[in-house]
């Protein structure tokens, strides 16, 4: 009976190895790489909010810029 009893423990620590090693290491990891991206989001969405509630800050609105000359004509759809 004892040798029965040490493969049954034997296998239940191989299956809490496979367990820890195999999936929640992992989702530890993975979840930690999604909130760093999230973060990073985060703080250049905030960045750019600033950055358009300060006029002084944004770039300068150029001019439109005209068509470049050549053989562009302006047409009207028929229906």
């Amino acid at each position: 009976m004892s040798i029965i009893r040490v493969l049954f423990e034997l296998f239940v620590i191989y299956l809490l190895y496979k367990l820890i090693f195999e999936f929640i290491i992992p989702v530890y990891q993975t979840t930690k790489q999604v909130k760093r991206k999230m973060d990073e989001a985060s703080q250049r969405m905030q960045q750019e909010q600033q950055a358009a509630s300060n006029p002084q800050y944004t770039k300068q609105q150029s001019s439109p810029v005209a068509p470049p000359p050549g053989d562009y004509i302006d047409y009207e759809e028929i229906k």
